[in-house]
């Protein structure tokens, strides 16, 4: 399955904990995901939300989502619009997280993509293409649960259009 080409905007640090990427402050002062996602990494970059067009990557190094387990970060990230977030890890808290919202995470090696970028995410291949460079990165293969789930847009979603949960045997 192949996606839309994306612009990456922000190339973030190693170790973005979930306060950076939507402050605790508004946890339970904003329930509107729309709303909530105007404050995303405005602790790091004010107005950031502004930069985000619908499908865009965001792209970290090193163990992306640290911290607090707070759903509203992945929450807040695809209210931006963005589809995925690329980076070398992830925190399993977030990743899971991640997981039931149906934000896409892809583990790779994220050296070679500079902002502007041009980024198509082929899940059937496992590669990531940087267009602007030519590239091919692989990235860590999902399980066919998780692209499910992903494909069904998370996992209540998932459970919605199946009645439960299936695992398929080996």
């Amino acid at each position: 399955m192949k996606m839309n080409i994306a612009h990456r905007l922000m190339k973030v640090r190693n170790n973005v904990n979930t306060d950076y990427i939507i402050s605790g402050r508004y946890k339970f002062q904003v329930r509107d995901p729309k709303e909530l996602a105007k404050h995303v990494f405005e602790d790091i970059e004010e107005n950031f939300y502004q930069k985000i067009n619908k499908g865009d990557f965001l792209v970290s190094g090193e163990n992306f989502g640290c911290g607090s387990s707070r759903e509203q970060a992945p929450q807040a990230l695809l209210a931006m619009g963005l589809r995925a977030v690329v980076a070398k890890s992830f925190a399993r808290i977030f990743y899971r997280n991640a997981l039931n919202l149906g934000l896409y995470l892809l583990e790779c090696n994220t050296n070679y993509i500079d902002d502007g970028d041009e980024l198509e995410m082929d899940l059937s291949g496992g590669v990531l293409k940087n267009r602007s460079k030519g590239l091919n990165i692989g990235f860590k293969p999902l399980a066919p649960l998780a692209k499910k789930i992903l494909e069904n847009g998370g996992m209540i979603e998932y459970f919605k259009k199946h009645g439960g949960l299936t695992i398929e045997p080996r």
